[in-house]
């Protein structure tokens, strides 16, 4: 997954439960606040971005998706930096006036950008085709080919589209003769709901920049309008340099967006440069994150109360899930859990990243979380784990057919890293990652441009992950199979 990505959560399988499902109620009953501690029982027996620049003219990249279909969001715990001195001082002088102006060239030349360009029903045709000839991986093993895609181009352009509504159903059906059901059409009216998903709870999302240096630099690609950054003053462009007196600079967009993230309600204070080179601002915000906690947890007595064991359900990877399961883990720790139980059963999945940086908190140093596949380079890259575990305690994770997504990450990573044994049923098999593109009417595509592969090179998508266990074995036995499992993988 590229750094300049956003990652969004659309979709997943057609599984997914209904309202009426017993996970989506007791996610209905959660606290936004506070994590709770349900009275859930353990099973025994039978355990059940917006942007990135591209070859395409103005196309958007709004990112790597995979997951349930609500709209949550995404955070990891953040990583103290000490503040810049510079940058305080910078707060507490004036603006120079060459700044203000270069801003004021900057809005100008923001505002013609966001002019309407004329672009044909053949041109809007030719660019939706464009981007599947770049990027799609045809993950279905349908012999997609470059051959066979320019002689539907010829044929698709070969007479006048006389329409806006003709080209977008020429579209949907050339999107749709690749096979691939995640790919698929976006209108206008959807694309723009999407474009609206907030990722930090003011109202933003980022997306990294590189400036002249390469450095990256944490630049607002999107902004609710009505949202409470907006009201406070931010822009579509701005740079956000700190968040609470804390320096960004070399902090990754999912990194920045996890310091944004805060109790609902509360204040957080951002220091943004406005434009490219204008006048440095100190901007109070107060979040309104809608994000529920995904995380549900309690000590069980296990063995006779001779093993304490930590169980924590996780729902979905939402905004507040990472950090939501480090409060959880620790505070078990606390409570004197030598074990831990990870429920991910009915966890359709949600923000790849989120899935990412939650295996990492199980993992050692140098452990591979998964590789990705794809055409293009930039869904091409192995994701290892730069730090230490959380904890080192043996750990089972319950799965079943509807743990997907992001969840089967997870699952694989500990499983093929040692970390843990799976327990239950085979896993639902969605190991694609889709891309979504704006095109120049507003419209958009979502298009399949990867998939991933498990630490021990087996592919995800259709094929699921298999348990080790069916029924839930004694720690005795998990310690055994983990043992085992550490000297076939150093072998």
């Amino acid at each position: 997954m590229s750094s300049c990505c956003v990652f969004l959560k659309l979709p997943t399988p057609s599984s997914r439960p209904s309202s009426s499902s017993s996970s989506s109620s007791s996610s209905s009953s959660s606290s936004s606040s506070s994590l709770s501690r349900p009275q859930l029982p353990i099973p025994t027996a039978n355990p059940r971005i917006l942007c990135c620049s591209s070859n395409w003219v103005q196309s958007t990249l709004i990112g790597a998706i995979s997951g349930a279909l609500s709209f949550g969001l995404f955070f990891s715990l953040p990583f103290p930096l000490p503040s810049s001195s510079a940058a305080t001082s910078a707060l507490l002088e004036p603006p120079p006036r060459s700044l203000q102006t270069c801003r004021d060239d900057v809005v100008e030349t923001r505002q013609e950008e966001l002019l309407p360009e004329v672009v044909t029903n053949e041109g809007l045709v030719q660019e939706a085709w464009q981007i599947v000839n770049d990027s799609f991986l045809d993950a279905g093993r349908h012999r997609w080919s470059q051959d066979a895609w320019q002689l539907k181009r010829e044929d698709l352009l070969s007479n006048s589209i006389q329409t806006r509504s003709k080209a977008h159903q020429i579209i949907k059906r050339m999107l749709a003769s690749l096979g691939d059901p995640y790919t698929r059409f976006l209108s206008p009216e959807e694309f723009s709901k999407m474009a609206r998903y907030d990722m930090t709870g003011i109202g933003i999302n980022l997306r990294e920049i590189p400036d002249e240096n390469g450095e990256p630099r944490l630049k607002v690609l999107g902004i609710i309008l009505d949202g409470p950054a907006y009201s406070a003053g931010v822009r579509q462009g701005d740079e956000v340099l700190a968040v609470n007196n804390m320096e960004l600079k070399g902090k990754s967009a999912f990194e920045a967006s996890s310091i944004l993230q805060g109790p609902n309600g509360t204040s957080v204070t951002i220091q943004v440069r406005h434009g490219n080179c204008g006048p440095v601002e100190l901007v109070e915000v107060q979040r309104q994150l809608v994000a529920r906690t995904p995380v549900f947890y309690r000590l069980e007595q296990m063995d006779g109360g001779a093993t304490p064991v930590g169980y924590i359900r996780l729902k979905e990877f939402n905004a507040l899930a990472r950090k939501d399961l480090v409060i959880a883990m620790k505070r078990l720790q606390g409570m004197g859990a030598s074990y831990f139980i990870l429920d991910l059963r009915d966890n359709l999945g949600g923000l790849v990243q989120a899935g990412i940086e939650i295996a990492k908190l199980f993992l050692s140093e140098g452990d591979t979380v998964i590789y990705t596949v794809g055409r293009d380079p930039q869904f091409q890259e192995v994701i290892v784990t730069d730090t230490s575990p959380l904890v080192q305690a043996p750990v089972i994770v319950l799965v079943n057919d509807r743990t997907a997504s992001a969840s089967e990450i997870v699952a694989s990573a500990l499983h093929d890293n040692c970390k843990a044994v799976l327990v239950g049923k085979r896993t639902f098999g969605k190991g694609l990652i889709q891309s979504v593109f704006e095109l120049q009417d507003g419209s958009g595509v979502v298009i399949t441009v990867g998939k991933y592969v498990t630490p021990n090179h087996m592919d995800i998508n259709g094929n699921g992950i298999e348990p080790d266990f069916q029924k839930l074995p004694a720690w005795d036995d998990v310690n055994r199979h983990l043992s085992q499992c550490s000297i076939h993988h150093q072998g």
